[in-house]
């Protein structure tokens, strides 16, 4: 299936996004922390959809006067939907995406038709959290923006790969794009968004998860070193009409660890027809 790529103005601002074709209610993907819509390239070419990168990510909108919170990363997809004139979506989210996706599906429960979330960053309370030392130093203003600056491509792409199973995952290509794409107005808006989500502020973005009821598919990389399948676990429990799928031997881009989840994604979102 061929991957179309377009870049609009939305609210006086670029804005990047990718689609496929398919029939009936779109797939929605919203990736995560520091990537964009790359990541999603292998499942709308099985699934079709729309994947957005998102403001201060990718090829969007990096500007200073954006709103990098949650809310605001809402605020875009809402924006680009009614752009797109697009009532219904099947909703596919991974790491910080989920937060965002969270949001917006709590916003608007009866836009939802099904939703995947793979190994998302945690909208409750949660034990066992290992972020990364990268994103515990972007939390602490002034030593976060000196640590910003000083990354390397290097220490980017160690985290990275240190993030699956199988370094060679990650492969020199994807490194260098995501290098590419994480300029000042990425950093900065990772920086904004990091520090404007605490626990707390994630914990209350998922406040009313509980009330979703929509069908949910939990897909969770075991061996993700950050967010532990415990995570994974409280989405499932927390998401009334739910299932979980561990990925064994995959990280937390699970996909990249095992193509596998592509196909389990895509047999989810067909169900829904």
């Amino acid at each position: 299936m061929s991957v179309d790529e377009h870049t609009i103005e939305l609210a006086g601002s670029p804005a990047f996004y990718r689609t496929a074709p398919a029939p009936g209610t779109p797939a929605l993907y919203v990736h995560g922390v520091p990537t964009s819509s790359d990541d999603w390239i292998s499942f709308l070419e099985r699934s079709g959809g729309i994947a957005p990168d998102l403001i201060g990510f990718g090829r969007s909108g990096k500007g200073g006067n954006l709103n990098y919170t949650i809310e605001g990363l809402t605020d875009f997809l809402e924006r680009l939907l009614e752009h797109l004139g697009i009532d219904r979506v099947k909703l596919v989210v991974h790491d910080w995406g989920a937060a965002v996706g969270v949001a917006f599906a709590q916003r608007n429960p009866e836009r939802i038709e099904r939703v995947a979330v793979i190994n998302g960053v945690p909208v409750f309370p949660a034990q066992d959290v290992r972020w990364h030392r990268l994103a515990r130093l972007w939390g602490r203003p002034w030593i976060g923006e000196l640590v910003m600056g000083a990354t390397t491509r290097g220490a980017l792409a160690r985290t990275l790969r240190g993030s699956t199973v199988d370094p060679n995952a990650w492969t020199d290509a994807r490194i260098a794009s995501i290098w590419e794409q994480f300029d000042q107005g990425t950093q900065r808006a990772i920086l904004r968004l990091y520090r404007s989500a605490d626990e707390r502020e994630l914990a209350r973005t998922g406040a009313a998860l509980h009330r979703l009821e929509a069908p949910a598919l939990i897909v969770w990389g075991e061996a993700d070193p950050w967010l532990p399948v415990t995570v994974g676990e409280t989405y499932a429990a927390v998401l009334p009409h739910s299932s979980i799928d561990r990925v064994k031997n995959a990280g937390h881009w699970p996909w990249l660890d095992s193509p596998e989840v592509v196909d389990r994604v895509a047999s989810f979102l067909r169900d829904a027809a």
